[in-house]
This record gives C-alpha cells, sequence and structure tokens, in this order.
C-alpha cells in the first residue's frame, strides 16, 4: 500500500474517517496512547490538538487515549491510527483492523476537580464521579497530577479518603467468594526483601482460611511479591483460572493487574511515583479499594518503622493507624494494623532470585533460612489465623509454628506452584546472576545503621526486578559485628555496564553505617 494513501473521503455516519488501526510497540504504562499521522485527512478535518482526547472504536468496543501527532510514516501511515501496547490490547482486534477516532466528550466531574483545587470538601457523589473518569482514561496526566496534588497530604479529611476508598472500590471488577472470612495481609511498603506475603498464604491456606493474595510488581523497588514469585510460577493468570485455584487450594500469590480491581488507583499511581507523592490519604484509598475489590473481608496490615523506612516515628504510625482503622470500619472491613521493624531490609536477598531463595529456604527450614523474615512471617500468620473464630486469641503464632515446622506450609506452596504454573526452578540452586562484586567494611565496627533506600537502589542498578537474578545479598545486618575487610553483601547483576553502575553507587555509598553498640537505633515493634 502507498504509505501516502489516504483514508476514504466518504464519512462515516458518525461524522468520523474510518482508519486502519496499527500496533505501535511503545510501553506508555498506564496511559492509553493513540497516534495520528500529522498529513492525516483526519486529522486536519477533525481539528485535532496534540495531547488532546480522543475516542477510538473498533469490534464493538471502545478506548479513550491521549493523542499523539507523529511526521514519521515509519510510526504510523496517513490512513492509520496508531495504538500503544495496551491501549491495543484492550480493543481485541489484529493490525489492520478498521477502526474510527473521534474527539472525546469532556469528562463530567471536571467541576469537582476545579472545586477540589479550590480547596472545597467534596461529598460521596463528587468522589465517584471523577474516579469513574480516571478509570475510563478520560483524564489527561494534567488532570491527573492537579487531582493528586489536591488531595495530597492535608488535603482530604477522613470522611473524604473513606468516599475516595468506596469510589476506587466500587469501580472496576469487584469479587465476591461468598464465604468469610476472606483474609488478606499487606504492608505498606519501602522495606526491601519484605517478602513475608509468600510464607504468610501458605501458611494461613494450609490451615485452611481463604487467602487470595493479588500482588503488585516492583514501581520503585527491586521486587514486588508478584516479581519474586515469578520466579517460582506464572502469576499472570485470567481471573477464572486463579478464582479455580483459590477455591481448590484456598490460595494463591499472583498479580492482580490481570482483574482489574481498582482500576483507578493503578492510573494515580503512574502519576503519584513520578512526583514522590505517596500522602495518608492516598496510601489508604489505594491499598484499602485493592482489598475491597479482590473480596477481602479481613486485613492484616504491616506498616513497618525505622529511619529509612515510609513510616520513620511512631506518632505518625500512629496517626496512619487511626485513619486506616477509621476507613476499614466504614467499609465493613475487619482490619489488624501491626507496627514493625523497619530499620532495615527482611531476609538477606533483595531482588527476585535471592528473596525466592530465602522464602523457599525457610519454608523447607533449611538452617540457612533468615530467622528475620521466618519471625515476621510467623507472627503475621499468627496475627491472621486469630481471625478463625475456632482460634483463640494469642495462639496464632503457635499454630503458624507448627503448621511451618510440619512441613505442611511448604507442601502448601508446592501445590499453589504447580497450580499456577510451575517454573523450572532449583530450590538449592537459584540462578543468580552471572558477575558480582563484594562490598566490604572500612573499618572493624558494629553495623548500626542499614540504608533500605540505598541498598534498594544499588540493586535496581544492578538490573533487579527485570533482571531477575540481580540484586543484592546482604552477609551482615544490624548489631552484628564486621572486621575491616569483610564482606558485608555482594551485589549479582547480568551485565558489565549494570555491574558497573551498582559499584559506582555503593562507592558513593554503602548504605551501612559501623559505629559502636550503644549507637543502634530504637526499635520500634509492637510483636
Amino acid at each position: 500500500m502507498d504509505p501516502n494513501a489516504q483514508p476514504p473521503a466518504a464519512l462515516a455516519s458518525n461524522g468520523a474517517y474510518p482508519l486502519r488501526l496499527r500496533r505501535v510497540a511503545i510501553d506508555t504504562w498506564r496511559e492509553n496512547v493513540a497516534y495520528l499521522h500529522r498529513d492525516c485527512a483526519t486529522y486536519r478535518a477533525e481539528g485535532f490538538q496534540a495531547l488532546s482526547k480522543v475516542e477510538v472504536r473498533a469490534n464493538g468496543r471502545r478506548i479513550l487515549a491521549t493523542l499523539n501527532v507523529v511526521d514519521d510514516l515509519r510510526i504510523v501511515h496517513c490512513d492509520e491510527v496508531g495504538l500503544s501496547i495496551d491501549a491495543f490490547a484492550q480493543l481485541g482486534v489484529d493490525d489492520g483492523h478498521p477502526a474510527m477516532i473521534a474527539q472525546a466528550e469532556p469528562p463530567s466531574s471536571i467541576p469537582a476537580l476545579h472545586r477540589k483545587i479550590a480547596g472545597e470538601r467534596l461529598g460521596r457523589d463528587d468522589f465517584l464521579a471523577i474516579v469513574r473518569d480516571i478509570a475510563d482514561h478520560r483524564y489527561s496526566k494534567i488532570e491527573l497530577t492537579a487531582f493528586v496534588v489536591g488531595t495530597n497530604q492535608g488535603e482530604l479529611d477522613r470522611e473524604e479518603v473513606a468516599f475516595l476508598t468506596e469510589a476506587m472500590a466500587a469501580v472496576g471488577h469487584r469479587i465476591d467468594w461468598h464465604e468469610r472470612p476472606v483474609v488478606d495481609k499487606h504492608c505498606i511498603g519501602g522495606i526491601p526483601g519484605n517478602r513475608s506475603s509468600m510464607l504468610v498464604v501458605p501458611i494461613v491456606a494450609a490451615h485452611g482460611m481463604l487467602c487470595p493474595k493479588t500482588s503488585s510488581r516492583a514501581i520503585t523497588s527491586p521486587a514486588g511479591t508478584a516479581d519474586t514469585m515469578e520466579v517460582l510460577a506464572r502469576v499472570e493468570l485470567p481471573t477464572e483460572v486463579l478464582s479455580g485455584i483459590v477455591r481448590e487450594h484456598r490460595g494463591c500469590l499472583a498479580w492482580g493487574g490481570t482483574a482489574n480491581l481498582s482500576p483507578a488507583d493503578d492510573v494515580l499511581i503512574s502519576v503519584e511515583r513520578p512526583l514522590s507523592i505517596d500522602s495518608p490519604g492516598q496510601m489508604v484509598a489505594s491499598i484499602l479499594s485493592k482489598k475491597l475489590a479482590a473480596g477481602s473481608t479481613h486485613l492484616v496490615l504491616d506498616i513497618p518503622v525505622g529511619p529509612t523506612a515510609k513510616v520513620r516515628s511512631m506518632p505518625e504510625a500512629q496517626k496512619l493507624r487511626k485513619l486506616f482503622e477509621f476507613v476499614a470500619t466504614r467499609m465493613n472491613l475487619c482490619i489488624d494494623v501491626v507496627i514493625t521493624d523497619g530499620r532495615q531490609p527482611i531476609g538477606n536477598g533483595i531482588g527476585p532470585v535471592l528473596e525466592a531463595r530465602d522464602v523457599m529456604r525457610v519454608l523447607e527450614n533449611d538452617p540457612r533460612a533468615p530467622n528475620d523474615l521466618r519471625q515476621k512471617a510467623l507472627r503475621l500468620a499468627g496475627r491472621m489465623l486469630e481471625f478463625d473464630p475456632d482460634v483463640r486469641g494469642g495462639d496464632g503464632f503457635a499454630i503458624a509454628r507448627d503448621i511451618l515446622d510440619s512441613g505442611r506450609a511448604l507442601a502448601k506452596m508446592d501445590a499453589i506452584i504447580r497450580a499456577q504454573g510451575a517454573h523450572a526452578f532449583d530450590h538449592n540452586a537459584p540462578q543468580l546472576a552471572r558477575l558480582s562484586f563484594d562490598v566490604c567494611a572500612e573499618r572493624d565496627g558494629v553495623v548500626t545503621a542499614i540504608d533500605n533506600h540505598q541498598l534498594a537502589r544499588i540493586a535496581r542498578m544492578a538490573g533487579a526486578p527485570k533482571m531477575q537474578g540481580s540484586g543484592v545479598d546482604l552477609f551482615r545486618k544490624l548489631g552484628e559485628v564486621a572486621t575491616q575487610g569483610e564482606a558485608l553483601y555482594r551485589v549479582f547483576a547480568d551485565y558489565p555496564a549494570d555491574l558497573e553502575f551498582a559499584r559506582q553507587a555503593s562507592t558513593r555509598a554503602s548504605g551501612f553505617t559501623l559505629g559502636t553498640a550503644d549507637e543502634l537505633p530504637h526499635l520500634f515493634v509492637e510483636f
């Protein structure tokens, strides 16, 4: 076909020119993007502008997208409309399928957004309208940013947080398991290596409680639970398959992105992360809306506290706890908020393969298993088991320990792995990256501080989570003695460039502080 060929002159009944769809292999992450050539007759006739919102229809479906105008025929021809990877997949058609494009109607919730920007308090219907428009991709990036900034810090009272949570849970798919309790566990994040969910789920499921764990992938961390579980099994599963696994095995460990649970949250995160905005109200709405949409009735929430954690003081943790408890109560969600030690990474490995190794060592009762990961998982699992009306308060920890020590948790994990689709993985010989270097102590001393942010940054520079075998393997933890020249941790990378980036970062700041025992930071913990 002539690359400069123009679309047919005849207009469709709705006034839009018919074009051919083209999949443009660009990952625009959580944003639908459409591409039109500048010389396209539709572009000229309809008066489109770059970055405006357009509606693309094909195969009886429609999506809203942000328009990009291009001058390169290698991206789209003049008789084509291109769509980014995710946007194209939503229409469920092949390259070349006929499509129509038109100006999108402005979001009906814009007046409510303007009132929020002006500092007004919004009601339930206002938030529902805004969230619906966000989930439908009706908001531009600028409008999304305005909403995120307008609801940041003290701009939402607790009633508004409840309205936002309710709206986010209501828009999208919502699962009903037709039983109680449906239990879940969540950590607010910020602590590398904290893979307790991969231990809690098989323990609780082995007890017989329903625990459908849908987890996220890493956004700014070296690994999310889904990234680490993907070392062992498939995590991208259709909702019907996932439901069958949960009903048969009482649990799962899967990526939540395929289930369309609280879709507005995924869109908002794409704006919040680059802005480094993670206000208490937005955090509460994000976490609780996902749990409600996933059908959870009971939740154990982990708030780590430490000098380089998201929450750095006990008063801050208590304030956040009260907000979670208020909103959860309004949503009829039973919540148990636990404040834990966030002074350092949990476990020894940071990165998917290293974290999977730690998890399997704990499940196998291997003497090399990191004790801090084991103890934290047992205590969180114990709190979850106490949601069972047949378990007396205070007995959960002992029951969880018996399930782990007896091998029942390992058997349950193996069953879940097989059901989800096991990957070839030898628990005793994980496929670590081929290149490595050690970061050594510059002097004798006691480890008095470990910077969570810096260790996570080094692991990401080494290639984690994209390169599963990359990351950081810790040899020393808080309170342990290190001698000059002794390795504090080892960095793994698959590529020389990644290894060098990580080396430079660790040279500028190792993330470890050595001193004397009396300089150790105060422990914030409720266990």
